[in-house]
């Protein structure tokens, strides 16, 4: 906070100071460009989840409104809802809370390639189960 002259009414006499009332907005301005760029660099990295080889297609990508309710499937058999490790058995009520909650859209199912079919289809049963209809199966795309 600065202070500032003030000279009175006509300019005659002693010169009081008074303290001058505004906000210095410029570290305010300093510390929110700091945060955006912090944020630039690690949004990306956020979005990394289970490490998972997914098979190669020459499918295109899906255009996605919102992000997809996703299920992995590793090639130890693991199954994870979202970034959360579930048994088969908690699958089905872990979905059904997620319908519940107003949820319709697609399922991802992203499965490692050494992933046995005997893994992987039980699994796809258990979501349809669930109440989901729309699944889809994510694969890499092939380098050209």
């Amino acid at each position: 906070m600065g202070a500032s002259i003030d000279r009175g009414g006509n300019g005659r006499g002693r010169t009081r100071w008074k303290p001058k009332a505004e906000i210095n907005v410029t570290p305010f301005v300093d510390v929110m460009l700091v945060l955006l760029i912090v944020f630039m660099v690690t949004a990306p990295f956020l979005t990394i989840g289970i490490q998972v080889d997914m098979p190669e297609t020459e499918a295109r990508n899906l255009p996605a409104a919102e992000e997809p309710l996703t299920v992995t499937i590793t090639a130890e058999g693991q199954i994870y809802l979202q970034e959360t490790e579930v048994n088969f058995d908690e699958l089905v009520p872990r979905l059904e809370a997620i319908a519940e909650a107003g949820y319709e859209s697609r399922v991802f199912i992203r499965s490692d390639g050494r992933a046995s079919w005997d893994q992987i289809a039980p699994v796809m049963a258990r979501i349809s189960d669930a109440g989901f209809t729309r699944l889809g199966l994510v694969t890499d795309p092939v380098d050209q």
